[in-house]
């Protein structure tokens, strides 16, 4: 039995190299430090009382409350008294990869891709699970926390399909409380979802993309808007300042290099933009949190350290 991919050493709390995804069961008492990650992280409450903080306020947590957060948002947890939360991560990677069909799916495209990224959300989603939903997701966490401790070469379809039936039931949870549905993504917004990711620094263009495409702009926008609840362009900056966050956290490259990395060359509108979507200016972003992100050890990977705000 190998051991599991999360450890501490030295203030460290790792995520080993090669890990795919990670279940973990805590106990929080007091405050816990605000934090920021570079992978998909969705807390559920599964016990105990504590409030949630995060650039959207204070938040009183109750039994069943699930907080999904994007990478680069920052978050903690406040007069915690007994907070059980399951803690389930995984990386942009997997997102991107193996699970890369979901954004085709109508109810995983809603949760994984754009519902966080719409209604001002800013990389943030929260939902409550009633007894029954929560008990059946404990089941799949359970059971991805024990696949921790298993060898990835061996149970990597394992882990993945765990993680799937997780977020398949959280997703469907998520569907009955929207008051409209929506079905599969058309294949042109997924299309121009890849080729915004693939090239932030392009200075992209609604009629460009729409070019690229082969539709009109007046057509694409409606598509598009229907399918993420946002325009091409205001999707493409949220992926932008996601970029930037990470570049901020995990490179030494200027502010005015991250900002042209991603396409905002003018480093006003970059710190504009930056700021509308973390309420904190890059400067002050990379300053807070460059410590207590997730970042490389030395030894095992994958690392953050936690450092108050």
């Amino acid at each position: 039995m190998e051991e599991p991919p999360v450890g501490t050493a030295k203030g460290l709390l790792y995520f080993t190299d090669g890990s795919l995804a990670y279940a973990g069961h805590y106990l929080h008492e007091g405050d816990h430090p605000v934090h920021t990650h570079s992978f998909v992280e969705i807390a559920v409450v599964t016990g105990g009382e504590g409030v949630h903080r995060s650039l959207d306020g204070r938040r009183q947590l109750q039994v069943g409350d699930v907080i999904l957060l994007r990478p680069g948002v920052w978050h903690g947890y406040e007069d915690c008294r007994g907070l059980d939360l399951y803690n389930c991560c995984f990386s942009t990677e997997l997102l991107h990869r193996e699970l890369a069909w979901t954004r085709e799916d109508p109810l995983l495209g809603y949760l994984l891709w754009t519902a966080p990224r719409s209604m001002q959300r800013r990389g943030m989603l929260t939902t409550r699970l009633d007894e029954q939903s929560l008990k059946a997701a404990v089941v799949h966490l359970d059971a991805l926390d024990r696949l921790g401790h298993q060898s990835v070469d061996r149970h990597r379809g394992d882990i993945i399909g765990r993680l799937t039936l997780f977020v398949s039931h959280l997703a469907r949870t998520v569907a009955e409380q929207r008051a409209n549905g929506s079905g599969p993504a058309h294949p042109a917004v997924v299309q121009a979802m890849r080729l915004l990711e693939a090239r932030p620094a392009h200075r992209w263009t609604l009629t460009g993309l729409a070019e690229e495409l082969h539709l009109s702009p007046r057509y694409l926008v409606r598509i598009f808007k229907t399918t993420t609840g946002l325009p091409p362009m205001a999707y493409l900056a949220q992926h932008r300042v996601e970029t930037a966050a990470t570049l901020l956290l995990h490179t030494d490259r200027s502010i005015t290099q991250i900002g042209q990395a991603v396409g905002w060359g003018d480093q006003n509108y970059f710190a504009r933009r930056f700021k509308a979507h973390y309420g904190l200016s890059a400067t002050t972003y990379r300053q807070r949190f460059t410590h207590n992100a997730v970042g490389l050890h030395p030894d095992k990977g994958l690392a953050y350290r936690e450092r108050d705000l």
